[in-house]
């Protein structure tokens, strides 16, 4: 069994491998769960996205992770903490996505809140972001019920279009 990084009594999260491929296949290629990013992805486009985890955990020590339910352990989504630029800035990003089928069953607010406790615990983060489309109500509704609060607002570009972003954040020290 795979190393957990983080858990609580609903979930688990834990490092890709090879074998999620599938099972990100059902988030990443499902056109409803990925209306934020524009489109869903290809193939080719899921196996860059597990080689860049893969590889964020080479060089950062940790990166988007499994989500997988304590009861069942089915594999729910991902969620974790990666690097994001945002305009001039580097932020330390929490980022989520779940399959459809659990939508609104808690798995994104729940794992994002262990990625907060281990932002704060294990890499003595002073903050911690979510960057999240506009029109993303419920990933807004997630960063809310965290304490986080929008502090810039940005367009990024999505094939010559502008689409507004909110950063959220929290600060971890106290």
């Amino acid at each position: 069994m795979q190393n957990r990084i983080i858990e609580n009594d609903q979930l688990y999260l834990r490092e890709f491998t090879s074998k999620d491929f599938e099972d990100l296949c059902l988030i990443l290629q499902d056109e409803e769960t990925m209306y934020a990013y524009e489109a869903a992805f290809t193939e080719e486009k899921v196996n860059n996205w597990l080689s860049w985890n893969l590889k964020s955990y080479q060089e950062h020590g940790f990166g988007l992770w499994a989500i997988i339910d304590q009861k069942s352990k089915d594999f729910i989504g991902q969620c974790g903490i990666v690097y994001s630029d945002v305009e001039d800035e580097s932020l330390l990003e929490i980022g989520y996505l779940v399959n459809k089928r659990y939508w609104n069953q808690g798995y994104a607010s729940s794992a994002s809140q262990l990625c907060i406790a281990y932002a704060k615990d294990e890499l003595k983060a002073e903050k911690i972001c979510s960057i999240i489309r506009e029109t993303n109500l419920s990933s807004r509704k997630v960063a809310e019920k965290n304490g986080m609060t929008i502090i810039k607002q940005f367009d990024k570009d999505y094939s010559g279009l502008p689409v507004r972003h909110f950063v959220y954040s929290i600060d971890l020290i106290k």
